[in-house]
């Protein structure tokens, strides 16, 4: 059993695909599985389940997953601190994120941290998921990723930054634009635009619909807030989306943002495997941007009020 074997076996668990681990990684399908078989030699235990799209580890291949996914992310994170060291830069923070993640909870801290810290690195990944960023955070050498909070993952420690509560955007024509504040009740006769089925912010908004007893339907779909709220302004139904620091509630353009007070609002933060392993300058950035979105919520509200 080799690093490389357990790096390539993590990889091929998160791809669930021999075929595109190989083509990532620019080596044959057969170059792959050999890997795995070699740590199935090694665990005397069958470690993938094939199916026609693909694969799946089992139940061994399950724990040995887990195991090596956080031992390759601790390790890599301790080789680039030392690689960091051994240069004499200031090191690198690297960071998943949702789509439009930065613009709206990042884009004061980012600016801030640059001029304090021109000698260190930002690094921005991508995924389209709470959960796609817990899968990099475990599986790949990255620092923090920004979440929405929720129940407790394996290996993962989440720390909450602030709360989103929700508001339903609808056009300035729409009657429901004229009212101060809307009740769950509001909503049952809404066309809804619906967030992605997999992203955590959806799971949220359901469980609360649900519990008050509310259904809505739906024949649009986005793949995020900013999207959701353009459908909505263009008159394709109303969206229910959380009030993200900066916006203005209610507005006082084409498309107004009602508050829902009744809701559970949407907790965001940081996650990350372990607080007290990161480096410096990513504890740093993370306190930074916590100190940005606490300072833009507090002048949201006291808008709110005013």
């Amino acid at each position: 059993m080799t690093l490389d074997d357990l790096r390539v076996f993590v990889a091929v668990c998160r791809a669930g695909s021999l075929s595109a681990v190989a083509r990532d990684l620019g080596r044959t399908q057969s170059a792959v599985s050999q890997h795995v078989r070699r740590l199935e030699k090694e665990t005397r235990a069958s470690l993938l389940e094939r199916h026609a799209r693909g694969v799946v580890p089992t139940e061994a291949g399950r724990i040995v997953h887990a195991a090596a996914a956080d031992g390759i992310a601790g390790l890599d994170g301790a080789l680039r601190r030392v690689a960091d060291l051994v240069r004499g830069t200031g090191g690198s923070v690297r960071v998943t994120t949702g789509a439009t993640t930065v613009r709206h909870f990042m884009s004061e801290a980012v600016v801030t941290f640059r001029r304090l810290h021109p000698e260190v690195s930002l690094e921005f990944q991508t995924e389209n998921s709470s959960r796609s960023c817990f899968d990099a955070l475990a599986a790949d050498d990255l620092d923090l990723a920004w979440i929405t909070i929720g129940g407790p993952v394996r290996g993962i420690e989440q720390r909450p930054v602030m709360d989103l509560p929700w508001v339903l955007a609808v056009g300035a024509d729409d009657p429901l634009a004229a009212r101060p504040y809307l009740d769950p009740a509001d909503l049952a006769g809404i066309r809804h635009i619906r967030l992605p089925e997999n992203s955590a912010s959806r799971a949220h908004l359901d469980a609360a619909l649900t519990a008050a007893g509310v259904r809505v339907r739906s024949d649009t779909s986005a793949a995020d807030w900013d999207t959701a709220l353009l459908l909505a302004e263009l008159g394709l139904g109303h969206a229910v989306v959380p009030a993200l620091p900066g916006w203005r509630v209610p507005g006082d353009g084409p498309l107004r943002l009602v508050p829902l007070p009744a809701l559970p609002p949407l907790a965001v933060g940081w996650a990350v495997r372990r607080w007290a392993a990161l480096a410096p300058p990513a504890l740093v950035f993370a306190d930074e941007v916590a100190r940005s979105c606490r300072a833009r919520a507090a002048e949201q509200r006291g808008r709110s009020v005013g």
